[in-house]
């Protein structure tokens, strides 16, 4: 055991004098609401006043929010990103995205990236098509989380094709721009995967795996940090975007 913990602490170590990783991160937020969460679920729920706060946090420090079709312009060469980008996505589709967190958003000139599971669509508390098509005419991407959030590598292959196929000729016959990006139900993934994207035309997808992300990154690979409800304020938000910085360094030690 005291062999663990100082393999443990010169791990730590190495990485905290590290330099600091390129790349950029993507926060993965789901419920932007006061409303009490359903059980099993209290830490999805982040209160408007907290993620106002963030938001102009963010902003404070000189980042500019991108969508994931930016970040692949950037990768082909049609576009530059900015000095401190950073994405914003929202998970599952929930009412809240459009009534809430929408309008925080526009306040500050601030994008995002809102992953719908398409057969809750329309359902109570989730998201509408006209809320999705005004999202997207401002400048949101709208992707898919999938049509009924099951954990893909739990699936056979025709199922993920179809969870996968499904939900974006759903959102694209309903007249919505076409949907580019994934978000993994889970975060469960596999390299299988990817291909049946690159078969459908999906340009990126994103996990639930911290770290930081840069030109070169798997775009169908992509990692995020999950901020959850906060116990300490804006400290706790801190150290999630440290979380991400902490996972890039840690790959680049081990790779």
């Amino acid at each position: 055991m005291r062999l663990i913990f100082g393999v443990l602490a010169i791990l730590s170590a190495l990485i905290f004098f590290l330099p600091e990783p390129e790349g950029f991160p993507i926060l993965e937020y789901h419920q932007v609401t006061d409303a009490p969460p359903e059980p099993g679920f209290e830490v999805y729920n982040v209160p408007p006043a907290e993620f106002a706060a963030q938001l102009d946090y963010l902003q404070a420090q000189g980042y500019t929010t991108i969508t994931l079709q930016d970040f692949m312009r950037a990768v082909h060469g049609k576009a530059t990103l900015p000095e401190k980008p950073i994405v914003l996505t929202f998970d599952d589709g929930y009412e809240d995205n459009f009534s809430v967190m929408f309008p925080l958003l526009k306040a500050r000139g601030m994008t995002a990236v809102v992953y719908v599971i398409t057969n809750e669509l329309g359902k109570k508390n989730y998201l509408k098509l006209d809320e999705l098509k005004a999202m997207q005419n401002y400048g949101l991407e709208i992707g898919s989380h999938t049509a009924d959030h099951l954990p893909l590598t739990t699936l056979d292959k025709e199922m993920q094709l179809r969870q996968i196929r499904e939900s974006k000729i759903f959102l694209e016959w309903s007249g919505l721009k076409t949907i580019y990006s994934l978000s993994y139900p889970n975060g469960a993934f596999d390299s299988e995967l990817e291909k049946i994207l690159r078969e459908e035309n999906y340009l990126t997808a994103v996990t639930g795996e911290a770290g930081l992300n840069n030109l070169s990154t798997n775009p169908y690979e992509l990692y995020r940090v999950h901020i959850r409800k906060p116990r300490f304020g804006l400290t706790e938000f801190k150290f999630r975007l440290w979380k991400a910085k902490f996972f890039a360094k840690f790959r680049s030690l081990v790779n």
